[in-house]
């Protein structure tokens, strides 16, 4: 599942990333609602955590400004402020939930969870490549019936090519959905989980191909 989290107190959103990636979320961080505004203009997120107190935007407008053009993908709403009528506020906005700092880390986990089953986030079918069989939704790789365990990047990547089977993705987007859009990674490390997960995949009928100056595709051998 891809998080977007908007929020602009840094430690506290690395801290609300570092847990989400852990679990296998791609998560884009935002600390800025002007650019959080732009963002959610142009880019995908199965869920969104926003902040209320930003720079420049605030989240109430940000979050009117999604729902106006008729976005309707869930929001978690973050907010110091405890009364009745800022949660009210948050709510007519266009809120599907809130949770008030501070706040346990296994409870927004949890929102996030019902927001993600409350809206019906599209279930993938299973998918194949060589000997390799993939479960989005358990996010399991099966070779021949038993478990093919990756490192959580290399998965990471491996989810980003087989669910656009065939089709270029770049050492960009492979960054973004390693580590969420902005974040301060070299694009070299990319090549690192790209080498490695090539010769994980070779034996069973996999390869990675370079496609020189636009970035890779993953295809069954011989194809």
């Amino acid at each position: 599942m891809k998080i977007a989290v908007i929020e602009d107190n840094v430690s506290v959103a690395k801290g609300i990333a570092y847990v989400l990636r852990d679990r296998g979320h791609a998560v884009d961080l935002i600390h800025d609602g002007q650019e959080a505004d732009v963002f959610l203009r142009n880019e995908g997120a199965d869920v969104i955590i926003l902040d209320i107190n930003l720079p420049r935007l605030d989240g109430i407008t940000v979050l009117q400004n999604l729902r106006a053009r008729g976005d309707n993908r869930p929001v978690l709403l973050l907010t110091a402020r405890s009364t009745t009528d800022d949660r009210i506020t948050g709510l007519d906005a266009g809120a599907d939930d809130y949770l008030i700092k501070p706040f346990e880390m296994a409870e927004l986990e949890a929102r996030v969870r019902a927001l993600a089953r409350r809206r019906d986030i599209p279930v993938l079918q299973p998918l194949s490549i060589g000997s390799l069989s993939y479960d989005p939704q358990t996010r399991q790789i099966l070779a021949q019936g038993q478990a093919l365990d990756l490192p959580r990047r290399e998965l990471s990547v491996f989810e980003s090519m087989i669910l656009v089977l065939g089709r270029t993705v770049s050492k960009s987007q492979l960054l973004d959905q390693v580590y969420g859009t902005g974040a301060d990674v070299d694009e070299q490390v990319v090549e690192v989980y790209v080498s490695r997960l090539r010769k994980r995949l070779r034996p069973h009928g996999v390869e990675i191909r370079v496609q020189r100056g636009l970035g890779y595709v993953m295809q069954e051998t011989g194809t």
